[in-house]
């Protein structure tokens, strides 16, 4: 089992910026940040796996950037030049390979982005 906490949510203002952190209760594979909007799929923002490989979805490229403390078990999100389109419930997701993936959720934090 990994516990995910979550932090850095928040209301700004269009073109702003925030830093979402993550902390995990242990190491992980995979630390990434999805994000959910009122009726829509959750969708991946991006992911980064303990090596420092990083993922991102093309809608954030160049704006947001993901980042990892192995040491903290932490994950961060930079997201800067914020739009009103990114305003969502971030998710905190870790993934653990032990035989099988295993995957695991944070409690969501809120990004509210206005115009």
């Amino acid at each position: 089992q990994v516990q995910l906490m979550e932090s850095g949510g928040g209301l700004v203002q269009a073109g702003g910026s925030l830093r979402l952190s993550c902390a995990a209760s242990r190491s992980s594979l995979f630390m990434g940040w999805y994000r959910q909007a009122p009726g829509k799929q959750r969708e991946l923002v991006a992911d980064i796996t303990s090596g420092g490989t990083t993922n991102y979805a093309d809608s954030v490229k160049g704006r947001f950037t993901i980042s990892r403390d192995n040491a903290k078990n932490t994950v961060y999100l930079q997201m800067n030049s914020l739009k009103p389109e990114d305003t969502a419930v971030y998710y905190c997701n870790a993934k653990t390979y032990s035989g099988n993936y295993y995957s695991y959720w944070g409690q969501g934090t809120q990004v509210t982005v206005s115009s």
